[in-house]
Parts: structure tokens; sequence; C-alpha cells
């Protein structure tokens, strides 16, 4: 955590802040074969800014919310190799200082070891360090807990990161035919949460997962992933998403299976009982436009008194329709209930390249942050 100010925020006097760069979905192979590196651009971006007048921005760890991969089958060593050069381009952050969680893209196949590839390349225990380059040593905040589940703490932030279980056969697993949108976790997983919860009311939570809950933001729900026309074949033509008629379509913009079964809205339920139980849930996996407003929602959208925030996407090619390619800084400061919540746009097709100040939110905190405990 540094003592400083941005030159972008504009905030006057310099105080200590923790800032958290929230992304994902960079989907490196789709940028890769459309000539572009998502990850490797948007990470120099961050270091040192970029020729079409993008200023550069520090930060003190990244969240990647997942979809490394942009593979519609399972992912391959190959792309792996390029996720870890593309994360080398790094010369002031290291690859320990990002905290990795599993998107849909990045499952296995029926027949594969579960979850093998991000394990390899994704590993947030750090496991695999020879492959992932990840050290668990070199953690700022070291990380507790499972592959698919784990938390760490900075300050009085308690950050809980769930993965996407979309591994295996149809309905949750992704099969033969690509990454199934619909989200998924494990009955374990969701239990782990609740205890984690309301283990740490004293702290801030943040949750994150490769998903949303359902009707929190922008097509987060029921049938939101698709248009209402079909094309000439009977299929739903894809707003956000692609349409797999074995995979839980219904539920493609959200956190849908949970123990396999369907539309169980577990999470949605215990916050609606307990609200304002946690103070952020960041996801991704739709990659809309940072103005979408869809079905009366937005991508940052205060429900049960939790503030919801959709991350997506770092990807430029990997879209059902174009979006510019964008990420999200969050700026804890010191003594504050307020979290600054920017949205920095990464190419310049749509969007100038840079802070995109007309989406800059404020959210609330329960507690003020405090940077050491």
């Amino acid at each position: 955590m540094s003592e400083s100010t941005r030159s972008d925020a504009g905030d006057a006097a310099s105080s200590k802040q923790f800032r958290v760069w929230a992304a994902g979905d960079s989907h490196v192979g789709t940028d890769k074969r459309n000539g572009r590196l998502s990850l490797h651009d948007s990470l120099k971006q961050s270091e040192f800014g970029s020729d079409d007048g993008g200023p550069a921005f520090d930060w003190d760890i990244m969240i990647d919310i997942g979809d490394l991969s942009g593979s519609q089958t399972p992912p391959d060593d190959e792309e792996g190799a390029e996720v870890v050069s593309q994360y080398s381009v790094m010369k002031k952050h290291h690859r320990s200082q990002i905290y990795n969680i599993v998107g849909n893209h990045d499952a296995s196949g029926e027949d594969e070891p579960t979850q093998w590839w991000f394990k390899k390349y994704g590993d947030p225990l750090g496991e695999n360090t020879p492959h992932s380059g990840v050290d668990p040593a070199k953690r700022p905040f070291p990380v507790e807990g499972h592959w698919d589940r784990y938390k760490f703490q900075a300050g009085n932030v308690l950050f809980l990161l769930m993965g996407d279980r979309n591994d295996g056969g149809p309905p949750v697993g992704r099969g033969e035919k690509g990454g199934y949108p619909a989200g998924a976790v494990t009955g374990e997983t969701f239990d782990w949460w609740v205890d984690q919860v309301e283990s740490n009311q004293d702290k801030i939570i943040v949750t994150a997962h490769h998903h949303m809950l359902k009707n929190t933001t922008t097509g987060s729900g029921e049938w939101e992933g698709f248009d209402a026309e079909t094309d000439r074949y009977g299929k739903r033509v894809g707003r956000y998403h692609g349409y797999f008629k074995d995979g839980g379509p219904m539920g493609s913009g959200y956190l849908y299976f949970v123990d396999g079964h369907p539309d169980a809205q577990a999470f949605e339920r215990y916050l609606e009982q307990h609200p304002g139980s946690i103070d952020l849930w960041l996801g991704g996996h739709t990659h809309a436009h940072p103005d979408d407003n869809y079905c009366g929602r937005t991508l940052c959208e205060r429900k049960w008194d939790v503030t919801f925030l959709n991350v997506a996407a770092m990807t430029r090619f990997h879209a059902n329709r174009p979006v510019p390619p964008k990420s999200r800084l969050l700026t804890f400061t010191e003594g504050s209930n307020e979290l600054d919540m920017q949205c920095y746009i990464h190419t310049s097709e749509f969007l100038p390249v840079g802070w995109y100040d007309s989406v800059r939110r404020v959210a609330p905190l329960r507690h003020q942050f405090v940077s050491s405990e």
C-alpha cells in the first residue's frame, strides 16, 4: 500500500491508499488470433501508459476474474504458455500480485483432469510456480483455501474469491461444445462463503466470482444473454453469450448452478435475508459497453445493500457485439468508508483511451478502511 494520490483522481491531499485493479475476460487466444495481445497490452498500459494518450496508473494488487482462455474447446498448453508470456511484460509489478479466478472458458473437458489448465497457469495457491510464475512466498497478502475458493486479507478488507466450476460433463460442465456460459459453484463453496461472511462482519468484505448474481447488473437476468428473436434455424441470437441448449442457457448471464441445481439462487436468497452482509460483489463474464443499460440495469448497481460491479472485459474481439476493452480501478482510502471505482478504456475504436469518467462511481463501505490491523 502506498502513500500517494493518483493525478487522474483529482484529489487535493495525499493519503494512504490501497488500489485494486479489477479486470478479466482477456480471452488471450481470441485476441491474439486477431492481432492484439489483450493481457500484455493492458498490463503495459497500467505501468507505462500508451502512445494514444492512455495514462499509466498505479495498483497494489490485481484481481483477474477469469476467462484467460479464448478457446471454445478446453484450453491447451500452447494458450497457457501464451498467457504466462503476456504476464511477463510487467516491469513494475510481479506475477504474484495477481490473484486469479477460474472462468468458464478456462475449464477442463469432460475426460480431462479437473481444471488442470487453470491450476497450472492461473494457480492461485502457487502450487505450479515453474509454469504459472506465481510464487506464494511473494504474495503481498498470503492466500488461504482451495484453488476454486480462497481468501486473503489486506488491512481490514477481506477478499473472498470463488471460481466457476464449469468442468465435467453437461449440463454444468462444458463437454465437447465449449465454455458453457451459465455459472456454477459447488455447495461446499457456498457453505464456505457463508461461514466466512458470518465470521467476519467486523471487516469490509469483497466477494469475487467470474459471474454476477441474478438480476443484479446488465444481462444477468433469465434469458438476457440472447435476443428474443431466433435465427433461421430456430436458435436464439446471442446478445452477450453463445447459445448452448444443453448448458443452462436461461442462466447464461449469471451464477446459475449450485451443486448442479439449476437456478439455485443460493447467494441471492442469503443476501436478501441478510442485507448488507458484504460490501462488494465483483464479477465479469458479460462483455458489455460501459454505458449499457439493459432491462433497467447497468454494470454497477446496488441491491440488498451491496454494490455489484461487472468489471469485464479486457478482450477486444471475443464478443457477440463490439465493445471497448476496459477494466476497473478500485481505490480504498485510509479512514474513509467510501470506495472510488473508476473505469479505464484500453483501446480507441469506440471511446478515447484512458479514464471514462461518466461511469465513475463511489460505493459506500460498512466500515472505514484501515490499512493495517
